[in-house]
């Protein structure tokens, strides 16, 4: 099915993929300032959070901000679930700075936040900087056990970076009473907004302009539809989009018209 929709309307890729290389992201405001900060935030040696809903596109802006860092200066650790506890975390932070992991949890940990330290204090080594997705999923200990590996110097320098990406109740939890010496050193704080009408319009012209289309497939009332149903989150409009190409094609017409992003709006919805 991919295929032949891909040769119904010309494209040279398919449309609205994931796959696609930092400089073929579409630069809507809140793909640019997400991006923005996790750079500012890497560049400065500090804690980070960044919140937004499922599907706002914050891993993409995560890719966005590691491809503009200088890889002679950074070296990114990213942590894609923190569903493996502090042992993964720890884990993934000794072996991407090249050691062996220590068995022991107390001793890894010791030995994580050396390595850390060590790659700063060594003339000539790169900046860490250590990216948490679906931080959402932390306990409050595990919150703590991070802050912790924050501890160095008496406080007086951050030898390393701490992002943390989640979803919005993230944010929230970040303001309890127990959380309170974490959220005291975090220098950025940011809630990804949506896409307004202009830019979900000006995404899936993007899109349909990097598979190989100029003309325009997505008349104004179609994209009025996918806004309002993804509410400018990027992957709703990924799948609402995609599908409308396809009932298009089943439909045999030249254009995805209303009707079209209106029965994918159904089938999408029915699936989920």
């Amino acid at each position: 099915m991919i295929d032949r929709v891909q040769g119904y309307f010309g494209f040279t890729r398919v449309p609205f993929g994931r796959n696609l290389a930092p400089s073929m992201l579409h630069q809507h405001r809140s793909h640019r300032e997400t991006a923005a900060r996790i750079a500012g935030c890497i560049n400065n040696r500090a804690i980070g959070v960044v919140t937004g809903e499922v599907g706002s596109g914050k891993t993409v802006a995560l890719k966005g901000a590691v491809a503009s860092l200088d890889p002679t200066r950074f070296t990114v650790i990213y942590h894609p679930t923190p569903e493996v506890g502090m042992r993964g975390l720890y884990n993934r932070i000794v072996t991407s700075l090249g050691d062996t992991p220590k068995f022991h949890l107390a001793a890894l940990a010791a030995q994580a936040s050396t390595a850390l330290a060590a790659e700063v204090d060594e003339r000539g080594r790169t900046t860490p900087a250590v990216v948490i997705d679906e931080s959402h999923l932390l306990d409050h200990g595990e919150l703590d056990a991070i802050r912790m590996l924050t501890n160095y110097d008496m406080d007086s320098t951050m030898p390393f970076t701490v992002v943390l990406i989640g979803q919005p109740t993230l944010h929230k939890r970040m303001k309890h009473g127990v959380l309170a010496a974490l959220d005291q050193r975090i220098a950025i704080s940011y809630q990804m907004p949506t896409m307004s009408w202009e830019e979900t319009s000006s995404y899936i012209k993007h899109h349909i302009s990097i598979a190989g289309r100029q003309n325009t497939l997505f008349p104004d009332d179609a994209v009025e539809l996918i806004h309002l149903t993804s509410r400018g989150l990027p992957r709703p409009v990924n799948n609402i989009a995609w599908q409308s190409l396809v009932a298009a094609f089943t439909q045999e017409k030249g254009i995805v018209d209303e009707s079209s992003s209106r029965l994918a709006v159904t089938e999408t919805h029915a699936t989920e």
